[in-house]
């Protein structure tokens, strides 16, 4: 009983609610997984495998391009109409026709608008994959990669096609509904890869694991009260509809050049040095930003439940409570980014100093050395900040991190290619840790004074 309640108290200390503990758990088992994944890869895949297994994850980001940001807009104009509406029970609305009306507006835009792009973009993926993979594979080597990237290209469209509905679901105050979904996913997730891994499945595994995944969604989609809130939602006479010109797009667009301009900044690293510095350094680069991203994914879990929150207080105008909340918020996540960074570089260096085998492999090797590693771990850092003002702004419906996404995004795609062309991976690294810097002081900046401007004119909104 005492365990119980200490427990408790430790979680309350850290901001742990139901929604976070579900998302929290679905990325700690995300990044437990991606520790053992990097182990069953090293074990089961060789160093050139290794490559092309982390470059096709840096490629299919490229859905970043179709999404444009809209996942995240939809979740925050359903939550500020939300904060009009009340749920008569588990799967019916009530309030005001016109916010009930907007928000069945929303899902109908959503499904239109996701089905066309997924088409779009498995056409994209499928000739991007070929066109790159048939020019830069020069490691000689007989790889099987055609039918398991088109395999994954098929898994990555249909999962854009069901992210808007998780995320109309997390506008409507589902989070704990949606994260539930999302550790389900994660932990079938790690037994596919692990044992698709182990059964010989090699680069085939990506691809299946997608398609397991959304078999696993639509599951519990259709069998819970989920199914019941969509048809009772698109049932809504649509008498009020979200302008997607008016509203929308003035928005979007601006989200969708920061979100295209974070590929450049994000995910650039992998291609780069598979066509310039071959497979194996590449898999060095994906097995650490594997670990990494685990760990981004963790920290700023505290962050995204709370999107719906934020963006109901500023609907209603409470600025004082929003910026308590985020406050809270951001400290609970910077520690747990700080934390989980440090363990990682002492797991690392345990496993060198000692010469560490583990499951009859070295693992030492295949990640980056330690300066490298380093330049990348104090970005990583850098951005649980510049992240989470970014959400905190974005949740007032505007988006004020455009010009510092797009130069971050123009400066981050030149470094990568000239310093990574010139000095390989410790230019690349060393080129990203600067500008991350030098984002990080204009992101402050931005911060304070949109924060400053918009809270003190009520008439802004």
């Amino acid at each position: 009983m005492r365990v119980t309640v200490f427990l408790r108290g430790i979680a309350l200390k850290i901001g742990i609610d139901k929604s976070i503990f579900y998302t929290s758990s679905a990325r700690i088992i995300q990044a437990l997984g991606g520790v053992v994944a990097i182990l069953f890869v090293a074990k089961y895949l060789n160093g050139v495998e290794q490559g092309f297994y982390y470059t096709f994850g840096s490629i299919v980001a490229i859905q970043v391009f179709f999404e444009l940001g809209l996942n995240g807009i939809i979740t925050q104009y359903v939550a500020h109409e939300m904060a009009h509406l009340e749920w008569k029970d588990n799967v019916t609305l009530t309030g005001e026709k016109k916010h009930l009306s907007r928000v069945s507006s929303l899902l109908h835009f959503s499904i239109k608008w996701y089905s066309v792009f997924a088409i779009v973009l498995f056409i994209t993926l499928l000739i991007v994959g070929f066109v790159f993979f048939n020019k830069y594979d020069t490691s000689g080597e007989h790889i099987d990669w055609e039918i398991p990237w088109l395999l994954l290209s098929i898994g990555t469209s249909i999962n854009l096609l069901l992210a808007p509905i998780l995320a109309l679901f997390e506008g409507l105050g589902k989070v704990t509904g949606v994260a539930r979904i999302r550790l389900f996913q994660q932990l079938l997730s790690v037994i596919v890869v692990c044992g698709g891994l182990i059964g010989g499945a090699k680069l085939y595994v990506s691809g299946i694991n997608w398609i397991v995944g959304i078999i696993l969604i639509l599951s519990l989609l259709y069998n819970g009260d989920f199914k019941r809130i969509l048809i009772n939602l698109w049932k809504v006479e649509m008498s009020y509809k979200v302008d997607y010109k008016k509203e929308i797009f003035p928005y979007q667009w601006k989200i969708a050049l920061s979100w295209m301009s974070g590929y450049f900044i994000f995910q650039l690293f992998n291609p780069v040095l598979f066509a310039t510095e071959g497979a194996v350094v590449a898999g060095q680069m994906g097995m650490t930003l594997a670990a990494l991203n685990g760990i981004t994914s963790l920290s700023m879990s505290w962050m995204s439940t709370k999107v719906p929150l934020f963006s109901n207080l500023i609907a209603l105008k409470k600025y004082v409570e929003l910026d308590k909340v985020f406050g809270n918020t951001l400290k609970q996540s910077t520690l747990i980014n700080a934390s989980t960074l440090i363990l990682m570089f002492l797991v690392i260096f345990t496993i060198r100093f000692f010469h560490l085998v583990i499951g009859g492999m070295y693992l030492g090797d295949r990640f980056l050395d330690y300066l490298p590693l380093i330049l990348m771990m104090t970005p990583i850092f850098l951005n649980q900040f510049i992240s989470s003002w970014a959400t905190y702004l974005r949740c007032h419906k505007k988006e004020p991190f455009l010009i510092i996404s797009i130069v971050t995004g123009i400066l981050c795609s030149l470094s990568t290619i000239l310093l990574g062309r010139c000095f390989g991976i410790i230019g690349i690294t060393i080129g990203y840790c600067i500008i991350t810097v030098f984002t990080f002081i204009w992101g402050y900046a931005i911060y304070l004074r949109k924060k400053r401007v918009w809270h003190n004119d009520l008439n802004s909104f």
